[in-house]
């Protein structure tokens, strides 16, 4: 007995086990060339990558991703899932990965796709059906969304809600899960920002009933909510020219009819003129509304249970175009327990972020600082100057003497000088 209950605990054990897809920290230096490859996609200049953590970080190590390198350049790469995803019927489907936008782009995408067997990895291009693409994508200060598109029966479905995603220089967690129930849900940093039904926030299905295609409007539906009031009639004067002769005109004394013809006078708009006239307009009691084709099953409709159904996925790739480069990807994660995918984000991301984020802002406070005193130096270093100016300003209005200067006396050919000159108005 004992041993039939000790069994049954390994197997609810291996049972209760998630399946990883896929999982990528990069942890390992350069060994990521080898499971990474590149798009040779001709007619498109691609763009490299390097490891790097950024310039914050809480552990370099385990903080390292692969960063885009060069600006203005497509970037095209793809790696095999370690377990493919055959069929999800029955499970949920959990994609996760990091970004950072360290460069605080302003213009690129941030997003991964899901590719099917089909994916020739060296031929990695914008055009390759893909099955699910999943992430933030940036384009000017407006356009800053979450992208999470599916492809169904050979159509990419946009979601018909917005996600705004996170446009600072800070290292941020996207998570998809699709659940067997036909609902989804977004998070970003392990925090949940949208959730609903499947068949509600994505067009997967034709509508249940449409306009008759066949219908047109009866000849006698009267869809004019007004008419004419029969019992309205034009006043006597109302018909006046719109145009009369100058009242105010004189014909010019040097105006020869022989010469130069009748005289008339200019024509000038006429005050009383109203224009055409209409009968006031009265509500119809006729009016039966606008017309609106009856409507009819679809032809086309049919029920799917199964939208979350994700089937023939082999490839992770990102296949973006970036303005300016500097996004580093991180902690890529597809698997079917969105628990432990939680989980993984605790143990990884939420640690690191929190460690990115005190050096940041620790470097922020720094440099804060150094602004500080820099304004302060820059402020006494100009008080200094007017201090100086002012000083100078007031030596140039001293008087050439001051009051209480002694006067010399004068010497003895200064005297002469003045008996002289005294003599000389005497005798004048």
């Amino acid at each position: 007995m004992h041993r039939l209950l000790f069994l049954s605990c390994i197997f609810f054990v291996a049972s209760s086990d998630p399946t990883v897809y896929f999982r990528e920290d990069f942890a390992d230096g350069d060994a990521w060339t080898s499971r990474w490859i590149y798009s040779e996609h001709k007619d498109k200049e691609f763009g490299k990558f390097g490891l790097s953590a950024g310039e914050f970080f809480h552990d370099e190590a385990k903080d390292t991703g692969i960063k885009t390198l060069e600006n203005a350049r497509f970037y095209g790469v793809s790696a095999p899932l370690s377990t493919p995803v055959e069929s999800t019927e029955g499970k949920t489907l959990v994609v996760q990965f990091s970004v950072k936008h360290e460069q605080k782009i302003d213009c690129g995408g941030g997003y991964i796709k899901l590719f099917p067997s089909s994916l020739d990895p060296k031929d990695l291009h914008g055009e390759a059906p893909y099955n699910i693409m999943f992430g933030p994508d940036i384009c000017g200060p407006s356009a800053r969304r979450v992208h999470v598109i599916f492809n169904y029966r050979g159509k990419n479905l946009l979601l018909k809600k917005e996600i705004r995603c996170k446009d600072d220089a800070l290292t941020h967690l996207y998570t998809l899960i699709v659940r067997p129930d036909n609902t989804y849900e977004v998070r970003i940093d392990n925090v949940k920002e949208q959730s609903g039904k499947l068949e509600e926030d994505w067009d997967f299905l034709e509508p249940k009933q449409i306009a008759d295609p066949e219908a047109s409007q009866p000849e006698d539906w009267d869809d004019n909510p007004f008419i004419d009031d029969p019992e309205d009639s034009k006043p006597e004067d109302w018909d006046q020219p719109e145009t009369i002769p100058d009242p105010e005109a004189k014909k010019p004394d040097d105006w020869d009819d022989d010469m130069d013809g009748e005289w008339e006078p200019p024509m000038v708009e006429n005050p009383d003129f109203k224009g055409e006239w209409r009968p006031k307009q009265i509500d119809n009691p006729k009016y039966q509304g606008e017309w609106e084709a009856p409507m009819i099953d679809n032809p086309n409709y049919f029920e799917d249970d199964k939208l979350y159904l994700q089937k023939d996925i082999k490839f992770i790739g990102i296949d973006i175009w970036q303005v300016k480069a500097g996004s580093i990807f991180d902690n890529i994660l597809i698997t079917d327990d969105e628990d432990f995918a939680r989980n993984v984000a605790k143990e990884t991301f939420e640690v690191s972020a929190k460690g990115e984020k005190e050096k940041k802002d620790a470097k922020d406070e720094e440099e804060r600082k150094e602004r500080e005193e820099e304004r302060k130096k820059k402020e006494a270093e100009e008080a200094k100057a007017e201090a100086e100016d002012e000083e100078e300003d007031l030596d140039e209005d001293e008087p050439a003497f001051a009051p209480d200067a002694e006067v010399e006396s004068p010497n003895a050919e200064d005297k002469e000088a003045q008996a002289e000159t005294a003599d000389i108005k005497d005798e004048l």
